[in-house]
């Protein structure tokens, strides 16, 4: 099984609540840092890393001496990666998705292809080798997460337990971690700003359709918005998490959800369980 763990905005406990549902899994598990851009389950499962791989694009590469500066790569590019000026066109390797479109509308044969590096992902282990913690990595001022993620999800497989630990938001990077997922967890918080960047990922789940849950985090503080909102949608919540002064002592050591609240791992063990079952609202 692969759970997704996403949230429509930063600062919910994605991160904790992806931590906590790898480390409550009996059986051997995967945790995959897929939030490339601010990756930090290591903090809390602290892996021994073992090895680490660049993640490679290709961008297009202009010999000048073919080119005859007519502008149809440029003009084909929808990500701007490509701009002439009836001269040999500029490269900005950051914009560019690899679409392989501007070397099959260049007349000249111009254009071929070099690799550079985007990022890096890291592998380890943690809990006494029970755990398996693939980290992916952007590198400072890269742009382009989802090169970096589908490397880390290339890794994946489907005879193993796994734990995906989405970017927050709704963007393209989600998107990205989501496929492939047999579940998703969306996480918020009881608050305005939760509930409204929470309709945001429901309609992106929705859309992609794949199955999804909620859960709340510091469920007894802010107001009764999310609680209402899941029930007029008919979204099942899978966990209520409460708000303890603990949780932030044992989170600044680098603790997990079940040093602070102890009988959450229990509900965090279901949770495989109540999704096999099916869930009801």
């Amino acid at each position: 099984m692969r759970i997704a763990v996403a949230s429509g905005k930063g600062g919910t406990g994605k991160t904790t609540v992806a931590v906590a549902l790898t480390l409550a899994s009996q059986e051997p598990a995967v945790y995959a840092d897929c939030d490339v851009e601010e990756p930090n389950g290591s903090i809390f499962l602290r892996p021994e890393v073992d090895r680490v791989e660049k993640v490679l694009v290709e961008v297009p590469e202009i010999d000048e001496s073919k080119c005859n500066a007519c502008g149809d790569c440029a003009r084909f590019c929808q990500f701007n990666a490509l701009v002439s000026f009836n001269t040999p066109p500029l490269v900005f390797s950051d914009l560019c998705h690899s679409c392989g479109g501007c070397e099959l509308v260049c007349p000249t044969g111009a254009i071929s292809w070099k690799k550079v590096p985007v990022g890096e992902i890291s592998f380890g282990t943690s809990n006494g080798g029970r755990i398996s913690v693939i980290q992916g990595k952007l590198d400072v001022g890269g742009s382009l997460a989802p090169p970096v993620i589908r490397q880390v999800k290339a890794q994946l497989t489907d005879d193993v337990f796994t734990v995906v630990d989405s970017p927050p938001g709704t963007s393209c990077p989600v998107i990205e971690s989501l496929g492939e997922a047999d579940y998703v967890l969306l996480v918020t918080e009881a608050t305005p700003f939760g509930l409204h960047d929470l309709k945001l990922a429901v309609e992106t789940v929705r859309e992609l359709g794949t199955p999804f849950s909620v859960v709340i985090n510091r469920f007894d503080e802010g107001d009764s918005g999310v609680e209402d909102y899941c029930a007029s949608e008919k979204i099942h919540i899978m966990v209520r998490i409460p708000h303890r002064r603990e949780m932030a002592e044992a989170y600044s050591r680098g603790g997990n959800l079940f040093d602070a609240i102890p009988e959450m791992l229990d509900v965090f063990r279901n949770i495989p369980v109540t999704i096999e079952k099916g869930v009801e609202v």
